[in-house]
């Protein structure tokens, strides 16, 4: 592993640490009392406080410094005085332990008193502090210049996600979002509770992927000797839950997918699914209005919202639209009555991107979602889906090509999904059979035959309603985040890409002295970042670094460092 000189230099400062009888990583507890917040909002001239936080910066002068902790809650001013914290003749713990071997990004555990400084600044004096964790490697702090400008900031997306741990510390506006992810799921939970609902759990590992058409993960399980799926939705074990005799059941389930990633699809997702016996999505419509106006004023004490350029209120009553109105309105095409050729003509008329593996429903589902989807900005129902596009949806009561459904639309995008819930179970064998005549023409989402799913329909389900929500994507339109990765602690990257490890005789090849090699190779790492820079630059710093760390090699020439870079 190559360290950078600060990481070499905060080692040194470990090893020292240790000589003194100091444990950097001590075991026992520290006795934290006191909270950031709970300081500044109950502030007390002269109250004796234990606090534990990350060393963020300091001012040294001389004696004295001002420095700054964050803790969970915020940030403070503390002031360490030279006396106060060495009352004898022993400074030794401020003069060598404070001043020369903590870094920035230590934690630390401080005994002290509160006082305000002339300036109105609330601060702790330090009486005492201890050591509780040695960070061995700098922060990726911004900077700021004499003018006041900042530079170095840590906002590279993909940095920012990989170092998750460094961008919450680093950007705390980062944790206000995953603060308000969990005031929604409190508030739908509360929500449901309340409405007297069952929270349960499904499995994840399944033996047929069901309740959704997706292309799922597949494993296998060694003991049994029997493929597994991880869990695409857990749509037909609620089902099964009401079969048993519960009337309303719901459940925030980890999802996986294996599709395609972008701003708004992540391969694991989070989504909440609830099933409520003798319902229907008429009902279910008006009930997630209320549920969406709920969470809206729970998250951010307001129903309206900004997303990008978009202003969208929560507010209740929402649009209704039909599917068929939809289409018909965004592009002069009526889908009633016509046959799978006649879609698949018309969809490659407008444009849309079809093919021959496609039945009436994938057509359909391709038409209105590159027509009509991104017209939707304010909450819109979009309801009464053709029936082959929703092979677990009851039949419509007014017309039997389409079934009781409804998609919630914002912004252009679905965040909810509900049914009246087909709970014939020849009908819905039949529609089973559908699906498993798509998946030989080539649909690898088409749905697989649930037998065990079929059996419990055959027990007899109560009418029933369900809905779906995609909590990530919900989250995203309450926080004004255009990308999924800013809602998800740890999303799904790509393989990090390793940095190619430097060998002595790459630098030989080009004229490095072999006394020199492993300085040179330390501070450039490759040729070709050495050959980034100029040769007077090279020169100028690799003897200053002689020079500094006292090294036994000899000087050298700006000729010799300029013929490096003709090799």
């Amino acid at each position: 592993m190559q360290l950078s000189e600060q990481e070499i230099v905060r080692r040194e400062k470990l090893a020292s640490l240790r000589k003194l009888g100091i444990n950097p990583y001590p075991a026992d507890l520290f006795p934290v009392d006191h909270t950031t917040a709970k300081i500044k909002s109950k502030f007390e001239e002269g109250k004796k406080v234990v606090v534990a936080g990350r060393l963020m910066s300091r001012r040294i002068q001389g004696k004295a410094s001002f420095a700054e902790i964050q803790d969970s809650a915020g940030k403070i001013q503390v002031y360490f005085n030279r006396d106060e914290i060495c009352p004898g003749e022993d400074k030794s713990k401020y003069n060598d332990v404070y001043k020369k071997l903590l870094d920035i990004g230590d934690f630390i555990g401080i005994h002290g008193e509160l006082f305000t400084t002339q300036v109105g600044e609330k601060t702790i004096m330090v009486k005492e502090f201890s050591l509780l964790s040695k960070a061995l490697r700098p922060l990726p702090l911004p900077k700021t210049d004499k003018e006041g400008h900042i530079f170095d900031q840590f906002n590279d997306p993909e940095q920012r996600y990989r170092q998750r741990y460094a961008d919450l510390v680093v950007n705390p506006k980062v944790k206000e979002v995953f603060v308000k992810r969990t005031k929604l799921f409190n508030a739908m939970r509360t929500f449901f509770n309340d409405a007297g609902y069952f929270e349960v759990e499904t499995p994840i590992l399944q033996p047929i992927p069901g309740g959704a058409a997706a292309r799922p993960f597949m494993t296998h399980h060694n003991a049994l000797d029997m493929p597994l799926y991880m869990r695409i939705a857990n749509e037909l074990y609620l089902k099964r839950l009401i079969v048993g005799g519960f009337d309303g059941v719901y459940e925030f389930s980890k999802n996986f997918r294996n599709e395609g990633m972008d701003r708004t699809h992540n391969p694991e997702f989070t989504a909440m699914e609830i099933y409520v016996a003798y319902k229907d999505y008429n009902w279910m419509m008006e009930f997630t209005e209320n549920l969406l106006e709920h969470c809206a004023m729970e998250v951010n004490g307001t129903t309206d919202a900004t997303f990008g350029k978009h202003s969208v209120s929560f507010k209740t009553p929402y649009k209704r639209v039909t599917m068929t109105d939809a289409i018909k309105d965004f592009t002069g095409f009526d889908i009633t009555g016509k046959s799978e050729k006649e879609l698949f003509e018309a969809a490659r008329g407008m444009g849309v991107d079809v093919d021959e593996t496609m039945g009436k429903g994938k057509l359909i589902d391709e038409i209105f979602g590159e027509k009509c989807e991104g017209q939707f900005i304010q909450p819109t129902f979009i309801t009464d889906y053709p029936k082959e596009m929703s092979p677990l949806c009851k039949e419509h009561r007014d017309n039997p090509e389409l079934t009781e459904r409804f998609e919630l639309m914002v912004c252009g995008k679905e965040i909810a999904n509900a049914y009246s819930e087909l709970n014939d179970p020849i009908e819905q064998r039949a529609r089973f059979e559908e699906q498993l005549k798509l998946s030989e023409k080539g649909d690898d989402e088409a749905m697989f035959i649930d037998n065990d799913f079929l059996r419990a329909l055959e027990y007899g389900m109560p009418p029933t309603s369900g809905l779906g929500i995609g909590m990530d994507r919900l989250i995203m339109y309450l926080t004004n985040n255009q990308s999924i990765q800013e809602v998800l602690f740890f999303p799904q990257m790509k393989p990090e890409k390793k940095a190619a490890v430097p060998k002595p005789e790459d630098f030989l090849k080009i004229g490095v002295p072999q006394e020199w090699v492993d300085v040179v190779m330390h501070e450039f790492l490759s040729v070709a970042k050495l050959k980034e820079n100029k040769a007077t630059q090279v020169h100028q710093k690799l003897n200053g670094l002689r020079k500094k760390n006292k090294l036994p090699v000899a000087a050298l020439q700006l000729e010799e460092v300029e013929k490096w870079f003709n090799q």
